[in-house]
Order: structure tokens, then C-alpha cells, then sequence
């Protein structure tokens, strides 16, 4: 190969020059201009973007990153191939030496090692130093580690063709830099980043394990596991965005001078709220954000061990450049971490280890990007065909799902898709008219590229991506991993402007996206067995999800549009009876081996919303070829087109016991029968789908057992009633009026005063007594002298107190309580003997009522006597709703026939179950943690469920009047 001409003109012209350009004065700008930039033009490079690329798809990005203080800046060119990084190049003016000077170097490796590269170049033009990055650096490394080629520029006419053969843009796409790479095998030992950050922040969890159990005795193992996920979630989170420029840099090293650690860094997560909205920093109730961290701020931990995780998290003792670690190689690294959990022994103390289900499994397989990339081309992508950008456009409405989405990489990788694709809409469309207004989309940076404003990659976040995971680490995990996307390519500065422009915080609270929650289980588990007899680890084991209530708007306009994800391939054992015996019940893709990834396909194709929504799933290839799936491929096809699937003959989990792989599509659309399934078969895919065979005639490419493949209103109350008054007797509260001050406090004063709930203390099935006492003296009134207030009724203070003080019996317990002012029956139990004001009702049994006051209770809250109420009060949206008391009274309340046993064995039921529900809202009101109060929530919502379908039979509803019912409650 000839040494282009340009090429000798520069090495001349540096050489006639070198002497001047030694000096200090001759800049890395200019050589980067003068020198470096023409190089590497004619190694076949567009370093100027001279097509005009669109910004993900230009050869070579300067500045990969935004620089940020202190000694750490980023890369100074990236050149990729299809917007994938291939290699990094660090330039430094001619005077430093970079054969001797070891900073450079170590500076450059960093680099390549985080952002996982395998090769890095190192130039002024007078040399050129190619460095392996596979190898973890140190910096008491020698400059000479891992290097693997020098050069003078003087060596390079006669090396040219050695050069071009690796560098060059034509020798990536032809494969000659990746031989190069194998060539050069990394050292044994070495240890790739992701593995390293993994084993770096196990160290962090069991040096917080360890402090937090012993110095917070009372935690519980669930509170101990949260409190540890969240601080180093947050460490990350803050230590990222430092790199990223939008943190000043060193503001976590700078906690290790001093004590009160943990108070001082607490500050930080503070000030990060303020800044960011994220629910990673949540510590206190907000409209719209209610579930709130009250467990971590009241942590107590040493400063040892904060002090010793912030030393290993800068230059120079850091081998970490957070500003290129990817989004993926984070998700890889978390995938691996969230396979362990912390475990309390009976001492207290935190010991650490590998989930039952990760152990069961084989350990934790991350889905690699390329096959990521290939399912969110073939779902999202054929989604957004034809559709305009913008809050108007039709991809605002798009809704993709992942409902097992682990640490996060398919709902990235849809997220970073519809990013691009936004922002080369808005390009193509003329930037500038997307730039103005009120809220722009996009902004033109410092470099003059246009970029999506933080503003529209929140809302694009917020409109479009959702996720499931029955692990509450993996939820958290998902959503740190989307919100550093939000803020990817952003500054301070950018960032500061836009905080300005729109008057809100910069980052959104993803609760209502990214969920927790067993995808496949829903409350109905519970209907036919008793709550109770589950523990709390069962409970959570189980996690059930109420799709319809978690994402109640979806779903009722039909559901997803794209569902996509690497579902768990496991098989539900014998040990699991009650779950087999659920999916035998709700799931039709079932076979006589019961595994989750097809529970998972019988379930991602039921969230399907509207025709032309799209299933995108990697699983086993069991589905297309045991013949005990037949009858599930039947129904499928029956019902479902059958775009494409493609084997993969490569390993894509390469330490995994599972076998080669499929990527499945599936959609909804009218006569699937007609349509013909493409099936392809793709070998050495690696890192993308290059070669692709396609066979459209599988009949005769499959062997002889493939022939099942895919080929091809009102109510009426029948029951026993009686008024709810020939059962209970309906009393008002206290009514003080103007002698008020005279009787109610803020304090007890003697042993007269009583504890008093307000109408506002009283929650479903929950009673919060608010703190005020009530001076229960009848004597009272013969204290009060003539001249007291009179009312406006012409009643003296002394026949007023009189009046307010009648009849103690009412307060005697048990009762139900119900709140007076509000547009439906809110009940509760009342065991202490509350007394109560007029805006309560008190709820007593007759002495010849045999049923169970808890009975009464569970009718009263029930989505029945809801709806019946409702036709008698009319209540609905009045502004200044009241529950009367004529009409509780007239309420129709089936009556039990104790000589019957069914009627006995419901009674026994729902009084099971609501003694079950108080206990549950006790331990809500208790409740520190977020994902504990969301399981109770959750757990409260089933039994309510239970309740209401046992109030249907006792009425003995038919299937429509319960529809009625469900429709308008």
C-alpha cells in the first residue's frame, strides 16, 4: 500500500518544524488540527463530519465527553462505526513525552478500560502509542504496561500499511482491527472493567452490610438490604454525574476530610432532590409522590467505611472514568451485583449470598447488546414507521413494556432509540422551528450539535417506557440506570438553563413507569386460600401484580403497544403447587412442564393492546422445536401473526446452561392465518446480525418432527336482607359548638380527658388518632357560669355541654366508626373505646345481633353496599359530600342463617379477612420503606378483592350485576 502524499507532507513538515513545536507554547489544539486531524483523514475518517452525519452516527466525536474539573477530562476523539465506539485517541501537545511520561497513559487506559475498548491510541504526532485496555490499569503502573505499539512519526511512512491494515476506518468494516485484537490476547489475570466495578461494589455492600446491622440494631433483613442498595445506588448516581460535568467534581472525596460522614453526605442526597426529583432521592411527601424514604435518613453509619469507598473513586487511585462507562456495561455489572442478597443471622449480623433462584438458575445472564438492539429495531422500530415526533405525534402514545425487565437493558435500549430517532426527526424537519416556543425540543450545544433538551427526554421517558421485575434491587436499579440516560451528553450548565426555562426539577420520578411486582400473579391468587397462612417472605416472594390497577390508564384503552424483553426461563417445580395450580387456572400457553418463558409470552401477548401491537422476546428454541409445545404453537398461530423468529446458532449466554437461542415476534392483527412466517437461522452474529439466511420454506429445512412448528343496569338483591338498623345502632359524635374551647385539647389535662377521633382520623379499614383529647366531665356544666357564650340556637353553655356530653355508652368498644364528610362509606374498627366527634358516626351491634361486628365491617367497606349507597345518597361530585346516617340505616344487609354451613363458612371468611386488613393497615401506618409500603398496599388491595367477591356470593350476584358493579365503583 503507498504512503498517501499527504501523509509525507506532514511528517516533513513536523519534522522541519519539530524543534519549535517541542516548545510550550505550541498547543494540543493546534496539533490536533495541524497534525492529528489530517492523519486519521487519510486513514479513511470523516474527523470533520464533512457528510453531515446525523450526531449518532458520526465517524468521530471530539471530546466524547464533557470535560469536567480537576485532572479528569474525557476522550478527545472516539471513532466509531455505526455510532458503536471502536477506539479512543488522547492527544497531547508535542512537549509532553509520551515514551517516559506515565500519566498520559494511565490517563488514556482509564479510559479505554471504562468504556470496555480493547485498544486506545496515545499521540502528539511525534509519537503514537497503541495501549491494550483490556488490562485493568494501576497508576503505579510503568508508562510501558500494556503498551503494544510505539512509533516516531518518523516510522511512519514505512509502517503505513500496518497502520491503515488496523486503523483505519475500511480495516474495521472489513474485520482487520478485530483480528488484530485477537491477536493481541490480553494477559491471564487481567480483569475487564465490568467485573472489577462488580467486585468493587460488593465490597462497598458488605463494608455497609456489615456497619449499618450492627450500628442499626432494630432493621429489619429486608430494611438492612434496601438501606445498603439505596446508599450505593445514590454513591453512583452522584459520582457519575460528577464525571458528566453536572457535579462539581470531588464533592464526595472532599466527605473524607472530617467526621460525620454519613450526615454530611446526606446533605448531598438532599441537595440532589432539589435538583434532580429523582426518586432515588426521595425523603419527604410531595403531591403525586407519596411512597417516601423514611428509613435511610435516620441511619446511623461510621465514617470508616463511606471514607474507605470514596478513596477508591477518584484519580488517581481510580481506575474507574465514570464519564465513559456506559449505560450497558453499568446494567452488566448491576444484573451480576442484584444476584445476591444480605442475609441476617440470628446475631445480627449481615452475611452475604447467592440468591435460592440465581443458585437454582446457574447464576445471572445479561442480555448483550446487539441482540437488544435487533428486538427494539423489530418492535419500537416498526412502531414509529410513519409517525410524526413531537407531544402531538403519534409515538407520544406508544407504550413499550418490559415485564421482567431486571436491571434495565431493553427498556435502555428502547429509550436510547427513541431518543435518536426524536432528535432526527426534529433535524430533518428543521431544527430551527423545534428550537423555539415555550418548550423547545431540542438545542444547539457549545459544538454546535443539536441535542434533545432534558425537558423532552423526560417526557419522552415518562410517555413511552414501562417495566415490571418481582425484585424491588432490580426496579431501583432499572430506574438509576434510565434517569443517568436522561442525563447523558448533559452539563451543568445546559442543565442549569433548562431548570430555569421550565421551573421544575431535572429529572422525573419514574415510580409510576418502573414497577415491582410479579408479572405473571395477580391478587386473584388469594381468593381461594387465606392470606394468612403466608409469612411475610411469602408474601413477598409472590409479590402479586393487579395490572389494571398499577397501570389502570393503559390497560383500559387495551394495553401495550410493544412488550419486549429476555423473560426468566424456569421450570415451576412441585415445591410450588399453589402457583402450578394458578397458571393451570389463568394461563393458556401452559404444557405438562410449566415454564415462566412461556407463562411470560402467554402473558406479554395478553398486554397487547390495539392491532399491530408487537411482542419481541429472546427464549429458548424449546418453544419451536419439543414436540410437548405443539398445542401452544397452534393456539398462537391461531391467534397471532407471526412476523419472524431467528435461531441464533451462536451462544449468546456464554456461562449458561441454556441452549441456543430465539428471538420470538408476535402481533396482533386481523386473519393471522394468512400471514407467513419468515424463519431464519443466523450464525457468528457477533456484535450485530451481518449475515442473515433465510429460510421461507421451513418444512423442508427443519427436520420431520418440526410439522407442528408455526405453520401456518341496575341492581337487584335477590338474597336474604334486612335494613343495616335492625343489626347496628347508628349514633352521632360529640357536637361542642361554641363551648368547643371548653372541652376539646391539644393535651391531657387530668384523667377526664379522653382520646378523640376527628372525622379526618378515619381511613378505610385504618384508624389514625391525630392527638386530640376531649375533657369528658358531665360535672362540667355546673362549673360554667351564667355569662359563658351562648349559642346561636339560644342554648346556654351549660345545657350545650350538657347536650355535647350525652350518652357515653355510644364510645364503649367495639364499634365501627364511619366518616361523616365524604362522598362514600369509609369504615373503621374502633377496639379502644375512642370517643368521637360529629363528623362520626358510631356503629354499635343490637344485643340480639349474632353476627361478628367484623362482618359488618367488611359489608360496609365492600364495593357493593358502595354502589348501593350511592343510589341512595347521590353523593357523587358534590362538592361537600356527607354520609347520612338515614340512609346507613337503610342499607341492605344480608343476614346470616347460622343453621346453614356455607352461609357460616363465608361469615367466617370475611371476618378472617378483615381481621386480616386491619393488621395490614397497621403495619402500612408503621411502614419506613418504600418497597414494603408498596407491598402492603398491594397486599391490602387483594384482600379487599377477596372481600368483594365473597360479598358477591353472599348476595348472590350474577356475572353481569358484578360487571355493573366493577364498571361504576
Amino acid at each position: 500500500m503507498s504512503v498517501p502524499g499527504r501523509i509525507k507532507e506532514l511528517i516533513e513538515t513536523f519534522e522541519n518544524n519539530l524543534e519549535s513545536y517541542k516548545k510550550g507554547n505550541y498547543n494540543e489544539t493546534q496539533v490536533r488540527r495541524e497534525f492529528i486531524d489530517p492523519f486519521f483523514e487519510e486513514l479513511g475518517w470523516d474527523v470533520t463530519n464533512r457528510q453531515g452525519y446525523a450526531e449518532a452516527y458520526k465517524d468521530v466525536i471530539h471530546e466524547d465527553a464533557i470535560k469536567v474539573g480537576g485532572v479528569t477530562k474525557a476522550p478527545d476523539y472516539c471513532f466509531r462505526v455505526g455510532g458503536t465506539r471502536k477506539f479512543f485517541l488522547e492527544a497531547k501537545k508535542p512537549s509532553v513525552n509520551i515514551q517516559r511520561d506515565i500519566h498520559p497513559a494511565y490517563q488514556l487506559r482509564r479510559y479505554g478500560w471504562s468504556a470496555k475498548l480493547p485498544l486506545s491510541i496515545l499521540t502528539d504526532f511525534e509519537e503514537l502509542a497503541v495501549y491494550d485496555c483490556r488490562v485493568k490499569p494501576s497508576k503505579t503502573d510503568k508508562v510501558s504496561h500494556s503498551r503494544i505499539l510505539y512509533l516516531k512519526f518518523t516510522d511512519y511512512e514505512n509502517r503505513w500499511e500496518e497502520l491503515a491494515g488496523i486503523f483505519s476506518r475500511d480495516a474495521i468494516l472489513k474485520g482487520s482491527f478485530d483480528k488484530y485484537v485477537e491477536s493481541n490476547k490480553k494477559k491471564k489475570g487481567t480483569t475487564e472493567v465490568d467485573t472489577a466495578f462488580l467486585h468493587e461494589i460488593e465490597s462497598w455492600r458488605e463494608l455497609l452490610a456489615r456497619n449499618i446491622a450492627l450500628r442499626n440494631p432494630n432493621l429489619s433483613q429486608r430494611e438492612l438490604n434496601f438501606a445498603v442498595q439505596q446508599t450505593i445506588d445514590r454513591i453512583v448516581f452522584l459520582r457519575i454525574c460528577e464525571d458528566r460535568g453536572m457535579e462539581d467534581y470531588g464533592g464526595l472525596m472532599a466527605l473524607r476530610n472530617g467526621e460525620n460522614v454519613y450526615e454530611r453526605l446526606f446533605h448531598l442526597f438532599k441537595k440532589a432532590d432539589e435538583k434532580y426529583n429523582s426518586g432515588l432521592f426521595h425523603f419527604k411527601k410531595e403531591k403525586g409522590r407519596e411512597n417516601c424514604d423514611n428509613l435511610t435518613p435516620l441511619l446511623q453509619i461510621d465514617d470508616k467505611p463511606l471514607k474507605e469507598i470514596f478513596k477508591n473513586l477518584y484519580y488517581p487511585e481510580s481506575p474507574y472514568e465514570f464519564s465513559v462507562l456506559s449505560a450497558d456495561i453499568l446494567g452488566q455489572v448491576y444484573e451480576r451485583f442484584l444476584g445476591k442478597v444480605i442475609r441476617l443471622t440470628p446475631g445480627h449480623q449481615a452475611k452475604i449470598e447467592e440468591k435460592p433462584e440465581v443458585r437454582k438458575a446457574g447464576g445471572v445472564y445479561y442480555t448483550p447488546a446487539y441482540i437488544v438492539d435487533y428486538i427494539v429495531k423489530n418492535t419500537v422500530g416498526k412502531l414509529v414507521e410513519g409517525k410524526r415526533p413531537g407531544p402531538r405525534g403519534g409515538v407520544s402514545n406508544l407504550k413499550i413494556l418490559d415485564p421482567a425487565c431486571g436491571s434495565g437493558s431493553f427498556l435502555i435500549g428502547a429509550y436510547q432509540f427513541l431518543l435518536d430517532w426524536h432528535r432526527d426527526e426534529y433535524i430533518n424537519d428543521g431544527p430551527e422551528k423545534w428550537s423555539k416556543g415555550k418548550t423547545p425540543r431540542i438545542y444547539q450545544s457549545r459544538k454546535g450539535e443539536w441535542r434533545l433538551t432534558t425537558d423532552e427526554r423526560k417526557r419522552i421517558l415518562l410517555n413511552n417506557i414501562y417495566g415490571v421485575d418481582i425484585d424491588h434491587q432490580a426496579v431501583e436499579v432499572t430506574k438509576l440506570s434510565l434517569l443517568l440516560k436522561v442525563l447523558e451528553g448533559e452539563a451543568e450548565q445546559s442543565i442549569g438553563k433548562q431548570m430555569l426555562m421550565f421551573q421544575e426539577r431535572v429529572l422525573p420520578d419514574l415510580s409510576n413507569n418502573i414497577k415491582c411486582g410479579n408479572s405473571l400473579i395477580g391478587p386473584d391468587f388469594y381468593d381461594s386460600q387465606q392470606m394468612s397462612l403466608f409469612d411475610e417472605e411469602e408474601l413477598f416472594r409472590v409479590n402479586a401484580f393487579n395490572w389494571p390497577t398499577e397501570f389502570s390508564d393503559i390497560m383500559s384503552d387495551g394495553g401495550f403497544d410493544a412488550v419486549i424483553g429476555n423473560p426468566p426461563y424456569i421450570i415451576i417445580g412441585s415445591d410450588k403447587l399453589n402457583e402450578q395450580s394458578y397458571y393451570i387456572k389463568n394461563f393458556e400457553l401452559t404444557a405438562y412442564k410449566t415454564n415462566t418463558y412461556i407463562l411470560f409470552i402467554d402473558k406479554g401477548l395478553r398486554l397487547l393492546g390495539k392491532q399491530g401491537a408487537i411482542l419481541g422476546y429472546i427464549i429458548p428454541k424449546s418453544l419451536v422445536f419439543n414436540t410437548y409445545f405443539s398445542e401452544i404453537r397452534a393456539k398462537i398461530l391461531s391467534r397471532y401473526v407471526v412476523p419472524q423468529i431467528v435461531e441464533i446458532k451462536d451462544k449468546v449466554f456464554q456461562n449458561a446452561e441454556v441452549g441456543d437461542s430465539l428471538l420470538f415476534f408476535s402481533q396482533k392483527a386481523p386473519n393471522p392465518e394468512k400471514n407467513q412466517l419468515v424463519y431464519y437461522r443466523v450464525k457468528n452474529i457477533f456484535p450485530k446480525f451481518e449475515t442473515i439466511e433465510q429460510f421461507k420454506n421451513i418444512q423442508k429445512e427443519l427436520s420431520e418432527n418440526a410439522d407442528s412448528l408455526f405453520y401456518r343496569s341496575s341492581l337487584f338483591i335477590n338474597a336474604p336482607v334486612k335494613h343495616l338498623s335492625e343489626f347496628l345502632s347508628v349514633s352521632n359524635g360529640l357536637n361542642p359548638g361554641n363551648v368547643r374551647h371548653l372541652l376539646f385539647s391539644e393535651k391531657k389535662e387530668n384523667e377526664k380527658y379522653k382520646k378523640l377521633i376527628l372525622g379526618r382520623d378515619i381511613q378505610k379499614y385504618s384508624l389514625r388518632w391525630s392527638g386530640t383529647w376531649v375533657n369528658y366531665d358531665p360535672d362540667l356544666k355546673n362549673r360554667i357560669k351564667l355569662s359563658d357564650i351562648k349559642s346561636k340556637s339560644g342554648m346556654t353553655a351549660q345545657k350545650k355541654v350538657d347536650f355535647a356530653l350525652r350518652n357515653p355508652k355510644i364510645f364503649i368498644s367495639p364499634k365501627i366508626l364511619i366518616r361523616k364528610t365524604a362522598d362514600k362509606i369509609i369504615a373503621c374498627f374502633d377496639s379502644e373505646g375512642y370517643y368521637i366527634d360529629s363528623l362520626s358516626y358510631s356503629l354499635q351491634a343490637n344485643s340480639q345481633t349474632h353476627e361478628s361486628i367484623f362482618y359488618f365491617l367488611g359489608l360496609l367497606n365492600s364495593r357493593l353496599i358502595g354502589y348501593l349507597h350511592d343510589g341512595l345518597s347521590m353523593n357523587k361530585n358534590k362538592v361537600f359530600a356527607k354520609v347520612l346516617g338515614t340512609n346507613l340505616k337503610k342499607l341492605p344487609i344480608r343476614f346470616i342463617k347460622f343453621d346453614d354451613p356455607v352461609d357460616v363458612a363465608r361469615h367466617d371468611r370475611i371476618v378472617g379477612l378483615v381481621d386480616q386488613i386491619i393488621g395490614l393497615n397497621q403495619n402500612l401506618i408503621e411502614s419506613k420503606m418504600p418497597q414494603t409500603t408498596e407491598m402492603l398496599k398491594r397486599q391490602i388491595e387483594s384482600t379487599d378483592r377477596q372481600i368483594d367477591q365473597l360479598v358477591y356470593k353472599l348476595y348472590e350476584l350474577t356475572d353481569d350485576e358484578i360487571q355493573i358493579i366493577e364498571s361504576e365503583t
